[in-house]
């Protein structure tokens, strides 16, 4: 694609948010290649995905998570069951294209963000979030043979939605892959 398609495509994509809420984007939609230009335009932008730290003089360091634009996303639409953390064997397949893409990347450090919608607490939310989060990498790790020191997981509970006109939308639910070096 050249430089002025994917300029007007990310026009589309604003416009078309503040229209009506946009499809998460998953593996089912995402060819390999798709993802594997989605994390190396991720990698040379980072300004947002880069982590940054808390001043040399504070005591402990706090990694801040910042939005991606949706057509920088790596979205993976996988359905957690109601108040599970549990990864279902039928959503296993939706992360097939995801590891084969990360065996091959030169990426050094995957970050894992869960997400969940916006019912419950703040705190229940974070730590319903993580949890996917650390269950997605476990399943990286054990059936896909990535290694746990190559990912982040973290949660960020109902902080970034998806679909904001919605909160409590199902696509707000989903686990989200950044770049990180």
């Amino acid at each position: 694609m050249k430089r002025i398609d994917l300029w007007l495509s990310a026009i589309a994509i604003i416009v078309v948010q503040t229209i009506a809420p946009v499809s998460a984007q998953t593996t089912e939609g995402m060819t390999e290649a798709e993802i594997a230009a989605a994390f190396a335009k991720q990698k040379t932008r980072g300004l947002a995905i880069v982590p940054t730290t808390e001043p040399v003089a504070a005591p402990t360091a706090q990694v801040v998570i910042a939005e991606l634009p949706v057509d920088e996303q790596v979205n993976i639409n996988i359905s957690f069951d109601f108040d599970s953390s549990a990864l279902r064997p039928d959503q296993k397949p939706l992360l097939v294209a995801l590891c084969n893409v990360m065996k091959t990347t030169d990426v050094q450090m995957f970050r894992i963000v869960g997400h969940t919608d916006s019912s419950g607490s703040d705190s229940y939310n974070e730590s319903l979030s993580k949890l996917r989060a650390e269950e997605v990498k476990r399943h990286l790790e054990t059936d896909c043979g990535i290694p746990a020191e190559k990912m982040e997981a973290v949660g960020v509970g109902a902080r970034y939605p998806f679909d904001a006109a919605n909160p409590r939308a199902d696509v707000n639910r989903r686990v989200e892959f950044q770049a990180l070096s």
